[in-house]
């Protein structure tokens, strides 16, 4: 996945999975930084804020910060609502859009998806043949472009264990979800999951396992499509067209509230 002389940004939400990794590989002596996005829900984002930092500073780590606020004026619950879309579809475009701008001075990003994620998220794509999520389902996903590559080193370990060793290392991290995770159909998927495992334990792993060995024969890789990338107008990240789709947000989000300073 990365070598020990690559420069690896990890994100982190404060929670068990992303501080464990981020421990776990500083202790290993990786060239590491932290990296935070603040999406200003309030007090969860507040709370989030705190132990991120106070991790940083224990562990004497490099922590980044991005905030949604500086790109919008506003948290991620009043962009959704001005552009009356659902707050999580908006979070996951804001935070690949930052994540994808922070990476450019790595070589690798790495997130702390663990088995259930995995497992949760393969479920949902198989009963919905999401075919296109389905073939890019990878711990390790090269460079694309400008993209620096993006790798899961968890995703064999279970969230027990991961909170098992957050705990035994005496890591402080937040414990409550976000509050738009109540509505989040990878509950469901992990629900059931949960329910087989418990039943046949070893479920889990052997259906991620399975699935990564005998995904080449199953889904073979396609030719790569041409894409025609070309700097965003405004911000210059690359984008298919004109305006980058955040950018395109913003110009809505600014004829609401006041816009923020200029990427």
């Amino acid at each position: 996945m990365f070598q020990p002389g690559d420069r690896i940004l990890v994100a982190v939400s404060g929670g068990k999975d992303s501080i464990a990794l981020l421990h776990l590989l500083h202790h290993h002596n990786y060239d590491v930084t932290g990296y935070y996005i603040d999406l200003g829900i309030e007090s969860y984002s507040e709370m989030s804020t705190e132990k991120v930092l106070e991790f940083s500073s224990t562990a004497s780590i490099p922590i980044r910060i991005d905030r949604v606020r500086d790109l919008f004026g506003v948290g991620i619950d009043e962009v959704a609502r001005i552009l009356r879309r659902p707050p999580c579809a908006v979070c996951g475009t804001v935070k690949r859009y930052l994540m994808n701008r922070a990476a450019q001075d790595f070589d690798v990003v790495t997130t702390g998806h663990n088995l259930d994620d995995e497992a949760a998220t393969l479920l949902g794509n198989l009963l919905h043949w999401q075919e296109g999520y389905i073939r890019r389902q990878s711990p390790s996903l090269g460079e694309q472009g400008t993209l620096a590559r993006k790798v899961k080193p968890l995703i064999y370990l279970t969230e027990y264990e991961t909170a098992h060793y957050a705990f035994m290392k005496g890591l402080d991290t937040v414990v409550e979800e976000c509050p738009h995770s109540e509505r989040a159909t990878s509950l469901s998927y992990k629900e059931a999951l949960n329910g087989l495992e418990a039943a046949m334990p070893g479920t889990k792993l052997s259906f991620v396992k399975g699935f990564l060995a005998l995904k080449g024969s199953l889904f073979p890789p396609e030719e790569p499509e041409a894409i025609d990338l070309t700097p965003c107008n405004q911000c210059g990240s690359m984008t298919t067209v004109g305006l980058c789709s955040v950018c395109r947000m913003r110009e809505k989000v600014s004829a609401v509230v006041s816009p923020p300073e200029p990427l």
